[in-house]
């Protein structure tokens, strides 16, 4: 814990101006951004007495190591740089909205030829329109299937439409009249998307219009004595009105406003918003945060405003659905100064912005309406336990003090081995910090120093090549103790001198590049890979784990970081050199938490083993070809339609094939000679050895040609690929050399040893095992 005054700046360093500051801790990471229209003032009042600052605040400058700040010119610039960095740094200490990316939107996919309607989670994609968010898909669902009869958009998936169109058959819905099927050129591609149009103006509010000129043409048809169009067109009436009926009008003035209401407690607050268009709820949304530092409600609703406008820009009406920044934002309490804050949103939305309390009427009475599921939001949201800030921190708590840990671990890293039957051995990593999995810090692993199934082994190789990389980072920093003459390192006790590897290419093109696997950078405070120490390590099993991660910590001089093990048979707490575990009640939320963190790492782990399966499973004998990327491979195989045939080619047959010049057909050739051929494919109904190609060889010219003598040639068909190629991932042992490249969770380019570049597999995948 810091002493304040030890990082106070001097008297008259500290501007009297407006700007954004930002508290960074001993490792660099920054843990707080704030803005001030004083900066003096401001920071002054973080270093008073702390028995009268706000316990939180107290713990955030105990917490903290140095303070830095940037001046700017405006109020407002201030508030943009102070977003900015909240979405960059992630401070621990910040006010963090629970993000609502798993909130469902209508979505229609106006950047795809024929538009297609549908449901849609995530961030938003460039080219479509989106009409929400809501609170259930079902509610989403409904209203589409009554549109449809009127609007028959396209709701299928790009690979049932592919299938429809090949096979000259629409869906269902195409033939009980809920899509116009444009996969079998019913309609055209302008008319298809003109209804898509249509749709979408009906979802953004502009239903007036439409309805009446769909009542003109169902009198028109019944003027004509065409009653069956007549009564077609009355059914669609009447989805349409049961469709708006499901969005009553709120306020009768027709009005663009975005609603915000709060309901908080001393340690949690929730936030709800109704996206109101054209007087209709057109959408909702809400957020859950932990009080981590002394707000207000003006404060929340000011962190709110950023979160919900931040990314977002334009007119609400013209962009459709819940877009944009409405003409008009009411809240339940002003943030202080407001003009800067009226300002941004102005200049976000292109013209000005009315943000204000209502007082009285229908707004008022709409607003009492969000309150109401905000403080229904705040108690659900109460009853999960995971996500209880009390629970968390009494967790954290228990784990100590069994554990015997002088402070709560804050950051716990879990770690798994899985294989099958000790083929493709994996490792996971899953990182939980104040009780909750922070998975941009997740990482993972391929045991490289061996073959086969050893789970204590693999174990050693892991910890020692995630704490090797810690101490390289802390050596590239000037953090490291001493430097020995030979370039070893001194251990931070100061006995055993440890042996690290330089770091260089073989650790990536991205050391140093400011994504990973560098040291944290000085301009924005985000620690790289592995360059943040856990206060707990936690390995899944008993006894022969712990003893494992032990000895590799010990070898690399670590003696402050505290490890342990759960056994899944009885969740026993194993401990480093005591025979009997430490059993933790089974209503103990520490036990809880410590289950949650090795179920996440074996899920990590699981589904990354599984991936690497399935991948070697399909693995051909043209992926080990260098330089041949799936293009060509697909090439290839259509023009010589299998993969004997290939095998059979010259190098001047294969050069025909448009893209391949004669580097890489001698490297394909080479390649194909090189490897064995797999077994012939057998059919197992009649045990006939399935061939290729038919056999057509040419008659001789005094008779028919003799059936062939025995078996086909051992090659290798299309439906038996070859077998897998060796890994190229061999790596080298830990401490031999540079240190083998790690797998991480984003998907970045990584190298080998032997400086081959490689993919990563994307995040989150792990495998069946033990």
């Amino acid at each position: 814990m810091a002493d304040p005054s030890s990082y106070r700046p001097k008297p008259g360093q500290i501007p009297d101006s407006p700007g954004v500051y930002k508290f960074r801790d001993e490792h660099r990471r920054v843990i707080y951004v704030g803005k001030a229209k004083s900066l003096r003032a401001r920071l002054s009042s973080y270093f008073q007495d702390i028995t009268n600052l706000h316990h939180r605040t107290a713990t955030m400058v105990t917490t903290a190591a140095s303070v830095e700040w940037t001046v700017v010119s405006t109020e407002v610039e201030a508030l943009q740089l102070e977003y900015s960095w909240i979405k960059e740094y992630d401070p621990r200490f910040n006010v963090k909205y629970r993000d609502d990316k798993s909130y469902p939107s209508l979505a229609v996919t106006m950047n795809e030829e024929f538009p297609r309607v549908q449901v849609m989670r995530g961030p938003k994609r460039k080219g479509v329109r989106y009409f929400g968010p809501y609170a259930h898909a079902w509610a989403i669902r409904e209203t589409v299937d009554l549109l449809l009869r009127v609007f028959p958009v396209r709701t299928c998936s790009a690979g049932v439409f592919k299938r429809s169109a090949q096979i000259g058959r629409p869906c269902l819905l195409g033939y009980i009249g809920k899509c116009s099927a444009p996969c079998v050129g019913r309609i055209s591609a302008e008319d298809h998307r003109e209804l898509a149009e249509e749709f979408s103006d009906f979802m953004a509010g502009h239903a007036g219009t439409y309805l009446r000129r769909l009542e003109q043409r169902m009198k028109d048809a019944a003027a004509a004595m065409e009653y069956e169009q007549a009564a077609r067109l009355r059914d669609d009436l009447e989805a349409l009105r049961r469709a708006m009926e499901k969005n009553a009008v709120v306020l009768a003035d027709a009005t663009d406003a975005d609603l915000i209401a709060v309901a908080e407690d001393e340690l949690e607050a929730a936030v709800q918003i109704f996206h109101v268009r054209g007087g209709r709820v057109r959408g909702q949304r809400g957020w859950v945060t932990d009080k981590v530092e002394a707000v207000d409600t003006a404060d929340l609703v000011e962190h709110a405003l950023q979160q919900l406008y931040g990314d977002e820009s334009g007119d609400a009406e013209q962009s459709g659905g819940s877009g944009g920044v409405p003409k008009e934002v009411l809240v339940p309490a002003l943030p202080e100064p407001v003009e800067p804050l009226v300002q941004w949103l102005s200049q976000r939305r292109g013209s000005q912005v009315s943000l204000r309390v209502p007082q009285r009427g229908d707004k008022k009475d709409l607003m009492a309406t969000v309150q109401r599921n905000a403080q229904q939001a705040l108690a659900l949201h109460k009853t999960k336990r995971a996500s209880d800030l009390t629970t968390r921190s009494r967790a954290l708590e228990e784990i100590a003090t069994a554990l015997d840990l002088d402070t709560a671990p804050l950051r716990i890293e879990c770690y798994d081995i899985s294989h099958l039957q000790g083929d493709d051995v994996v490792a996971s990593m899953v990182v939980f910090e104040d009780g909750l999995a922070r998975k941009s810090e997740y990482r993972r692993f391929q045991i490289k120093s061996f073959a086969g199934q050893d789970d204590v082994r693999s174990m050693h190789e892991v910890i020692s090549r995630r704490f090797r990389r810690y101490l390289q980072e802390k050596q590239r920093t000037g953090e490291w103790e001493e430097e020995l003459p030979d370039g070893s390192s001194a251990a931070p006790n100061g006995d055993v001198p440890v042996v690290l590897p330089a770091v260089d290419s073989a650790d990536g093109p991205e050391a140093g590049n400011g994504v990973a696997g560098g040291p944290i950078d000085p301009d924005t405070g985000r620690p790289r890979k592995f360059a943040y120490p856990p206060q707990l390590v936690v390995v899944d099993g008993g006894q022969p784990q712990v003893a494992a991660a032990c000895k590799a910590l010990e070898e690399l001089g670590i003696d402050d970081v505290a490890v342990c093990g759960l056994a899944k048979r009885l969740e026993e707490v194993w401990l480093p050199g005591e025979d009997d575990p430490v059993i933790l009640p089974r209503s103990s939320e520490g036990l809880y938490l410590l289950q949650r963190v090795r179920d996440e790492a074996h899920r990590f782990a699981i589904t990354y083993q599984r991936s690497k399966r399935s991948k070697s499973m399909k693995a051909g004998a043209l992926d080990s070809v260098p330089g041949l990327g799936e293009t060509r491979r697909q090439a290839l195989l259509k023009h010589f339609g299998s993969l004997k045939r290939l095998r059979a080619a010259t190098i001047d047959e294969i050069c025909q094939v448009p893209g391949v010049g004669r580097r890489t057909a001698e490297t394909v050739a080479a390649a194909l000679a090189s490897a064995a051929p797999a077994a012939p494919a057998v059919n197992t109904a009649t045990g006939e050895i399935i061939e290729d190609e038919p056999a057509a060889a040419p008659a001789p010219a005094d008779g028919p040609a003799a059936p062939a003598a025995g078996p086909a040639p051992a090659s290798a068909p299309a439906a038996a690929p070859a077998p897998d190629p060796a890994p190229a991932d061999t790596g080298s042992a830990p401490g031999a050399g540079s240190e083998p490249a790690v797998e991480t969770a984003n998907g970045e380019i990584i190298e080998d040893s032997d400086g081959a570049p490689r993919t990563a597999v994307p995040s989150d995948h792990r495998g069946n095992g033990t």
